[in-house]
């Protein structure tokens, strides 16, 4: 079965892609389809991952997986959240993952209560339609690093230190990351269903 990834992201992509592997399933990203990027105006994971799955079996016929994930700070509310990809916008620099994690240690600077999760929120749907999308939810609590640690992975992980391991997502091998992280827990979930309910 082909599954369109509703993401141009290759750091999802290819963590997704590991994540599917134990499915019959080939996972192509939206881009090599020509699918434009859906309009994501909410305020939850939810409803933005229903909105680019949608968007991604509109235009092309095929099932579609979306993923909208984000950094939830303790000390901001719960903040950036929906608007994690775009944090250092809010603050005068260019979008991007290395601009995200200066901006963010500088607005905690002097924030001691430092506990965060990462959360991602799987949707599939089988058609635009669908009335009952597959929706999983995984979530990483951890506290954010004084400095960035570690070279693996990607977004936020050089900061999001797991006390469980004593190190950041960004020092783990990557298949204990994706073992332990929100977006693992939410593919293991998705791959459960996809195979109960769609195979």
């Amino acid at each position: 079965m082909k599954l369109v990834l509703a993401s141009n992201n290759q750091g999802k992509l290819a963590e997704l892609q590991a994540m599917f592997a134990g499915l019959d399933v080939q996972l192509v990203r939206q881009g090599e389809l020509g699918v434009p990027e859906a309009e994501e105006p909410y305020r939850t994971f939810v409803e933005n991952a229903l909105a680019k799955a949608r968007n991604a079996a509109q235009h092309t016929g095929l099932p579609a997986v979306a993923d909208d994930a984000g950094l939830c700070v303790d000390a901001f509310g719960g903040l950036p959240g929906v608007d994690t990809a775009f944090y250092a916008t809010q603050f005068g620099y260019p979008k991007g993952d290395d601009n995200n994690v200066k901006a963010l240690l500088e607005q905690m600077r002097d924030v001691t209560q430092r506990r965060a999760a990462l959360v991602s929120t799987l949707v599939a749907v089988r058609t635009p339609q669908d009335p009952e999308p597959l929706i999983a939810v995984g979530r990483a609590v951890g506290e954010i690093a004084r400095a960035p640690v570690g070279t693996q992975g990607f977004g936020f992980d050089p900061v999001m230190f797991i006390p469980a391991f004593g190190k950041t997502f960004a020092e783990l091998p990557p298949e204990v990351k994706n073992a332990n992280s929100h977006r693992g827990q939410a593919a293991r979930q998705m791959v459960q269903m996809i195979r109960e309910r769609w195979l």
